[in-house]
């Protein structure tokens, strides 16, 4: 592979805006491909812990933009204004080379728009759901982007429709987690005997959601300790102040005697050692789908949250291993309907039908070897076009004073 050259006085420079957690890994995992091929390269914007141990400069940690439902965000949007308003200004005061909206939509199709109209080449990294919800978004973007980097089959048909660039770069999930997951060896990591049953409990990443969601996670798990005396729980967290909030919820429904570990982080060993998984819905389904492991997902919003949004979805069904399959193949039990009695019922469902199981294996390995594309390669072939439109001297491999180009 051929990288190519940069000239020391004017590196290519590359702004990104990453939200969350799955945001942060989707960033770093294209960052890290891109500096493979311009070594020179400098990252600066909004992203988390991943893309800053790849070499990006965080101007806003990715958390401040995590928030979620309408009625939820109204709190947080005078501050997340006003980090766009920042961003912006920054942004068009000393304009990128290139910007990369990473997920996000309603933070960065307005950023991309804006620096689509001065010159700015804007890349959309992840495909928001049009074809679940919201579709009139479709116009914005044909505003905005210059291209879409999908990460599903189905999506660029939807963008070349509209005359939009769009591209299938795949899963990067599904280039890193194993076709096998090895859930022996899982167990050991853990220490857990043979004939225990396992229950990984994931029920989100934000403080909002645990807010919301850990009581009843702590209850069906009460439930099914009730009903399956050798159950093991192991409930990975994302940071001290959601693990705070878990061990709050053990107290106030008097569940500190679980069999419970709780981790920080380590949420794919945790799901690759469960016979089944309980999680909030999100980017973790995939995560549970690509592990070939039984899920039940659930989630809980504020109900004016729900009542505003609900009218707007397309399709029957919210899970991601569901949209895929473009069928329910995995429960999902949402608000009022998810009850502790409703999801211990469905997730012994789950561990004791050995059919259902064998089923979901084959199912998760076909959606596995369609999302499995060498992304971060992929991804890199569709940018490097479009930084030798927009910088010519930088990625069309010219050295420049002082700069050798460097091949592997």
């Amino acid at each position: 592979m051929q990288t190519v050259s940069s000239a020391a006085s004017r590196p290519l420079r590359v702004a990104m805006v990453a939200g969350e957690a799955s945001g942060d890994f989707l960033g770093a995992h294209v960052l890290s491909a891109l500096k493979e091929r311009v070594p020179a390269a400098q990252f600066f914007g909004i992203g988390g812990p991943r893309m800053q141990a790849a070499g990006f400069d965080v101007w806003w940690p990715a958390a401040a933009l995590s928030v979620q439902g309408y009625v939820e965000a109204l709190s947080e949007i005078p501050s997340i204004l006003k980090i766009r308003r920042q961003l912006r200004r920054r942004l068009l005061e000393d304009p990128p080379d290139l910007f990369i909206g990473v997920d996000a939509p309603d933070f960065n199709l307005g950023l991309e728009e804006a620096l689509h109209r001065r010159g700015v080449t804007t890349v959309h990294y992840v495909s928001p759901s049009l074809w679940a919800w919201r579709g009139e978004r479709i116009h914005k973007m044909k505003r905005a982007v210059s291209k879409v980097l999908c990460l599903f089959p189905f999506e660029p048909e939807i963008y070349h429709r509209a005359g939009i660039p769009a591209a299938y770069v795949g899963h990067p999930l599904a280039d890193v987690l194993p076709e096998k997951p090895d859930r022996d060896a899982a167990r050991e990591q853990f220490r857990i005997p043979r004939g225990q049953t396992v229950v990984a409990l994931l029920p989100g990443s934000r403080r909002g959601e645990l807010q919301r969601m850990a009581d009843l996670f702590v209850q069906t798990a009460k439930l099914v300790h009730r009903q399956i005396k050798n159950v093991h729980f192991l409930v990975p967290l994302i940071s001290r102040e959601t693990r705070r909030q878990f061990e709050n919820a053990l107290y106030h429904n008097d569940a500190e005697t679980l069999p419970l570990t709780l981790l920080f982080g380590h949420a794919h060993l945790a799901m690759t050692a469960a016979d089944v998984v309980l999680l909030a819905s999100g980017t973790a389904t995939l995560e549970a789908a690509l592990l070939k492991r039984p899920m039940v997902v659930t989630y809980k919003v504020l109900w004016l949250s729900y009542w505003i949004r609900r009218p707007e979805f397309y399709l029957p069904y919210f899970a991601l291993p569901n949209i895929l399959a473009g069928r329910f193949v995995v429960p999902e039990i949402l608000q009022d309907e998810a009850t502790p009695e409703v999801l211990c019922q469905a997730l012994t469902n789950q561990v004791f039908d050995k059919v259902v199981r064998s089923r979901l294996e084959r199912e998760f390995t076909t959606l596995h070897d369609r999302l499995r594309q060498n992304t971060g390669e992929r991804v890199v072939a569709e940018l490097l076009p479009l930084i030798q439109k927009a910088v010519p001297a930088i990625a069309d491999g010219a050295p420049a004073a002082g700069t050798e180009a460097v091949s592997t």
